[in-house]
């Protein structure tokens, strides 16, 4: 039974509800920071994901195209080594050497270039188109290295054809092991950027091919400038460098934007491949979510607030309502004094302390003398005001927190006075009779000692409750009987008479006149 009503208790208490509407939204920003996070994460995922997709395919495309040309370039060898080539006609050997060179993608011209960098054979037909290219750096590097094996070029810009090339080449050797030339192939950047355009990357997404020595060869989005540049040395590149495949969060050296890099070494090749997603395009449709779920989440927090502000403010205006009509249910509505159910209720918890072995209780019961001549002479109205003021000095008469005043009747007062003896209840009745003499109403013409009012004193001794109210009654009565304006006392409870002629006046009230009180 205790734990229901406890709770009821708790639900009805304004505190709780205003608790319970801080907590609330605390709750949901919370439970929404969690989904927020978690569909950052998503993101990031849906991110990493894709760059790992985009990088394998590009990467898969460029290393089979490099291959395609690669054999070409070694079946060109194979050739040249091949019986009674070096013995055939100008026009047959350009046929033998080049009867299994691939079409590859965007493949430019095959030359090959003798020792001293003259074309001597051309795969585009005979006689060889005229060029020098032993200034070139992939030829200097293959006539300085032996064991290059296959070489890829810097970008360059073709001097048959004009365009943006990188050369892919490999060295010849004659019998000896001398440098005998070299054969190459160009291959266009434009196969690059045509490869790329296909990929969503995001309007500040970026792709970028690099030669191991840190240069540029392609761009996408392609900017002149770009091209050639060499990043060696820098912290970005010397993390793409320093592991075959990986990922990471950088700040582009280029151009300062914050990026999401994925990057892998193309195969076997010295080329190193990555794929470059914007963080903020990354997190701008979480961002986006998150705005909306952030400003749905204050709207609904502020309205969980307000709301539980105005029912706390509800409750707490009920709870003083209840407050007031249970004052108002124990309070005289004439003089704002406790009304005859509090004063029993008072003086039920009283004797329940009497029991208890408490101090003793003191009873007056005030009643104002001829009252009835002042309804009757001057109206009701001057009637109530006489009750009001006989109530201020009734209450005026008594100074401690647990003394009450209260009107039991008409115009009939009670002051219960709880751990007063009958000398300290006697005292308080003189200091009323004293107030009482002093009142005046002027607006009716009602002077000082003209009100005047009879007390009946009774007093419960330690532990001997009794019948106290009908015992001050009676005093009252007596003290009304005998001339009025006066205290009488009810005998003490258990005083033996002092013969049989005596016993019925030792059980009177003793009387008390008001000057001699």
């Amino acid at each position: 039974m205790g734990s229901p009503r406890r709770v009821a208790s708790w639900l009805r208490s304004a505190r709780t509800w205003i608790v319970l509407g801080v907590l609330a939204p605390i709750g949901m920003v919370a439970v929404s920071g969690v989904m927020l996070i978690e569909m950052r994460g998503d993101a990031w995922e849906r991110a990493e994901q894709t760059s790992r997709n985009l990088l394998q395919v590009v990467e898969r495309d460029i290393a089979r195209n490099v291959e395609i040309i690669d054999l070409s370039l070694q079946a060109v060898i194979d050739n040249l080594q091949a019986p009674g080539v070096a013995e055939a006609t100008p026009e047959l050997r350009q046929l033998i050497l080049f009867d299994r060179a691939a079409s590859a993608k965007d493949l430019g011209v095959m030359l090959v270039l003798d020792e001293n960098g003259d074309s001597v054979i051309d795969a585009a037909g005979w006689p060889a188109r005229r060029l020098n290219n032993a200034d070139r750096a992939y030829f200097q590097a293959h006539k300085a290295d032996p064991k290059l094996g296959l070489h890829i070029s810097q970008p360059l810009v073709s001097r048959l054809g004009g365009n943006s090339i990188i050369v892919l080449s490999r060295r010849i050797d004659k019998p000896d092991g001398s440098f005998g030339g070299l054969v190459l192939a160009s291959l266009s950047l434009s196969y690059f950027d045509r490869l790329f355009e296909r990929l969503e990357l995001g309007r500040l997404g970026a792709i970028n091919l690099y030669r191991r020595d840190g240069t540029r060869i392609t761009r996408y989005p392609s900017i002149a400038s770009d091209i050639g540049a060499n990043i060696a040395g820098t912290q970005n590149f010397e993390l793409f460098a320093g592991a075959r495949s990986g990922r990471a969060v950088a700040i582009s050296v280029r151009d300062g934007i914050e990026r999401f890099y994925t990057f892998t070494q193309v195969g076997d090749l010295p080329l190193i491949l990555n794929v470059a997603l914007a963080t903020q395009e990354i997190e701008a449709e979480w961002r986006v979510r998150a705005l909306v779920i952030g400003a749905v989440v204050l709207v609904l927090c502020g309205l969980t607030i307000g709301l539980s502000l105005l029912f706390g403010r509800e409750l707490r205006r009920r709870a003083a309502v209840e407050a007031e009509l249970a004052r108002l249910s124990h309070t005289d509505a004439l003089t704002g004094l406790a009304n005859r159910r509090r004063f029993e209720d008072a003086l039920a918890e009283a004797f329940d302390g009497l029991r208890a072995g408490s101090e003793p209780l003191s009873l007056l019961i005030v009643d104002a003398d001829h009252f009835k001549r002042y309804n009757d002479r001057y109206g009701h109205a001057v009637g109530d005001t006489v009750l009001r003021a006989l109530a201020g000095a009734l209450s005026a008469s008594v100074h401690r927190p647990d003394d009450l005043v209260a009107r039991v009747g008409g115009e009939e007062f009670a002051l219960l006075l709880p751990s007063t003896d009958a000398d300290g209840a006697l005292r308080i009745a003189e200091k009323i009779h004293a107030e009482v003499a002093a009142l005046a109403i002027g607006s009716a013409g009602i002077g000082a000692e003209a009100v005047t009012v009879s007390i009946g004193l009774a007093t419960a001794p330690h532990g001997r409750p009794a019948d106290l109210f009908g015992r001050a009654d009676a005093a009252l009565y007596e003290a009304k009987a005998t001339g009025r304006n006066r205290t009488c006392q009810a005998p003490s409870l258990g005083t033996a008479p002092a013969s049989s002629e005596t016993s019925d006046s030792a059980n009177r009230p003793q009387h008390r006149h008001a000057q001699t009180v």
